[in-house]
């Protein structure tokens, strides 16, 4: 077996956060972006407020709204246009994943052994998996299944940022022990990214749901009672996402699968192989020309 160079302590997880959510892109914005989608008496105007306080996350919105997959009609010139032509919630949409996009741009390496727009694309996969199969089973909101798995990984990309120099030792860890990854991080690390995603999301002010969905997405029977619901489509969606391959990482397979919660939940089997096409499909059609490899357009 090839010896590793001896590396210094890891990172704290507390330094891990601290330097991730120093980042300019840190996706900041997003929470107050939620808080105005999930208040039936917001406004579209209050939504372009949020959107242009960032002047890049404005610029990403009108591309995306001009996208050919939003084709046909008057170009859209201004954000005001955009919400008027796409409505509140495919904006929210729009806005979050570019976001999440920036968010992976701007955090520098990406030690998972994934290339350049691979945690969006997955990210976004997840998302659209996790919306979808909450349409079908009905027991929790979509759009907050869609914000659970477009963020339930913001984790990675800060232990890609503050630790790349450890992912060597993790991958011979998990190897050693075939162990599931986020063990491996454990081992290695003293903490795993889903720890460090709850920790960010929390920091970032997101709604408690959320913060549990990053933090238990990969053990949620751990999880509080009323978070459970939501990990079930969350769980599914990551296993949707994984099966047609776009943006999985060297981690992306070694998950521990919770079969008797999804049962419990109302997923079965054939619940996601029914869904798998048209997860595809949605897919297929939000990230264009990107959906397999390259950087995500946005």
């Amino acid at each position: 077996m090839m010896n590793l160079v001896p590396l210094p302590p890891p990172p704290s997880l507390e330094t891990v956060c601290g330097r991730a959510v120093r980042l300019p892109t840190a996706p900041a914005l997003l929470p107050r972006l939620i808080a105005l989608l999930n208040d039936s008496e917001s406004s579209a105007a209050e939504i372009e407020a949020i959107i242009q306080l960032d002047p890049a996350l404005a610029g990403s919105t009108l591309r995306l709204a001009n996208s050919a997959y939003f084709g046909g009609g008057a170009h859209v010139e201004s954000v005001a246009a955009a919400i008027v032509k796409l409505g509140i919630k495919q904006i929210y949409q729009l806005a979050s994943m570019a976001l999440v996009n920036r968010w992976e741009s701007g955090s520098g390496r990406n030690a998972y052994g994934a290339e350049p727009g691979d945690f969006c694309r997955h990210a976004v996969c997840t998302a659209l998996a996790a919306e979808l199969l909450a349409e079908k089973v009905g027991t929790e909101d979509p759009q907050i299944a869609y914000t659970a798995g477009l963020v339930c990984d913001m984790g990675k990309l800060a232990v890609a940022h503050s630790c790349h120099a450890y992912f060597p030792a993790i991958r011979a860890r998990q190897a050693e022990s075939n162990s599931s990854w986020m063990q491996a991080e454990r081992d290695i690390l003293g903490y795993d990214h889903a720890e460090v995603g709850a920790s960010l999301l929390q920091s970032w002010k997101f709604p408690p749901l959320l913060v549990a969905a990053a933090g238990f997405v990969n053990h949620p029977r751990d999880a509080p009672a009323e978070a459970l619901g939501l990990l079930a489509l969350l769980h599914a969606a990551k296993i949707l996402a994984t099966a047609f391959g776009p943006g999985v990482a060297d981690d992306g397979f070694l998950f521990e699968l919770n079969e008797s919660l999804l049962m419990q939940y109302g997923i079965t089997p054939e619940i996601l192989e029914a869904a798998l096409p048209f997860v595809l499909e949605r897919s297929s059609q939000r990230l264009q020309g990107s959906l397999t490899h390259g950087p995500v357009a946005v």
